[in-house]
């Protein structure tokens, strides 16, 4: 056998770095791709709050601008004069999204654990179980029964939580995740070891797919704080609990009939309607909502990354 000698080895080494390296026109137009994609996420924000700062005469004269005509704060005037109301209801969605989150991911990693293993013997009733809900639902009417007469469920945190603490969508999520990262051998060793089953789910299992439950995480926390419908069914006198969705939704609404009917509602309500800011309002609205989730989103970014590469370092 020829030996190679070191300047060999070094033409090798310099070949094959060249072929797994792009050209610095490829990586170029790479970075313009990525900056228009990014420009694409942030523009249509940047626009909300361009027209939450414009004026009613502005989005009146010329609709929806960059370059509004005159500037003006009266949306968010308008909306700071629910004073505690909002801040009150800003609690009230932190707490609803932050426990919802936590309980839901814990049932939807409890379910799926068990699905995810083989010799699970009712593996297969409950994953059609999980399945068949997903196709046939109940509906709204038998689910608000259930919820306000069986469960109890008005005018309580409860009912602002318990009715979306499970989704089978997250179930199959949760549990595809653990089917291609977490080997069923590791489980044969840790119950080799003499670890218990719920010793081998939080030492184990949960470590490895800390990506999975961050996904999870992310997209219940979202369903929670966009959640207003719930709100609308159950809450009916106990008004302090309302989140912040529901509270806007219900100021937003207020808004447009006075705009509506203002000319059937005397002078006084005509000349409150003309200086309403409706336009510029529902945008400083969305301001108030998407802010907050926003902010949460480079918490789960680390972990979403690493789900979406996991495969990769896997192969």
């Amino acid at each position: 056998m020829t030996a190679i000698t070191p300047p060999a080895r070094k033409k090798i080494k310099a070949g094959s770095f060249s072929l797994n390296r792009f050209s610095t026109r490829t990586q170029a137009l790479f970075h313009v791709i990525l900056l228009l994609f990014s420009l694409l996420c942030i523009i249509p924000f940047i626009f909300v709050i361009i027209i939450a700062f414009s004026s009613e005469d502005s989005i009146r004269q010329i609709g929806y601008s960059f370059t509004p005509i005159s500037w003006s704060t009266d949306a968010f005037a308008y909306t700071f004069k629910l004073g505690n109301a909002l801040w009150r209801s800003y609690l009230n969605s932190f707490l609803i999204t932050i426990v919802g989150t936590v309980l839901s991911v814990a049932m939807t990693v409890l379910y799926a654990y068990p699905l995810y293993r083989r010799d699970y013997k009712y593996r297969k009733f409950f994953n059609f179980l999980s399945f068949f809900t997903m196709i046939f639902g109940g509906g709204l009417v038998p689910t608000y029964v259930i919820c306000k007469s069986v469960l109890g469920l008005s005018d309580n945190y409860a009912a602002l939580i318990v009715p979306m603490l499970f989704s089978p969508f997250n179930v199959i999520i949760m549990r595809t995740f653990l089917q291609t990262t977490v080997p069923p051998e590791l489980i044969e060793a840790a119950t080799i070891d003499g670890s218990g089953e719920y010793s081998t789910l939080l030492r184990i299992v949960l470590p490895v797919v800390k990506p999975g439950i961050a996904t999870i995480a992310l997209l219940v926390s979202l369903a929670y704080w966009n959640e207003w419908f719930l709100s609308l069914l159950y809450l009916n006198k106990n008004m302090s609990i309302m989140p912040l969705q529901y509270l806007l939704m219900r100021m937003q609404r207020n808004a447009d009939f006075l705009a509506k009917n203002s000319s059937m509602l005397g002078a006084d309500a005509s000349k409150a309607a003309a200086q309403l800011p409706s336009q510029s309002l529902k945008m400083a609205l969305v301001v108030f909502i998407v802010i907050p989730i926003a902010c949460a989103y480079p918490f789960f970014q680390r972990y979403v990354i690493a789900g979406l590469t996991i495969g990769s370092v896997k192969g």
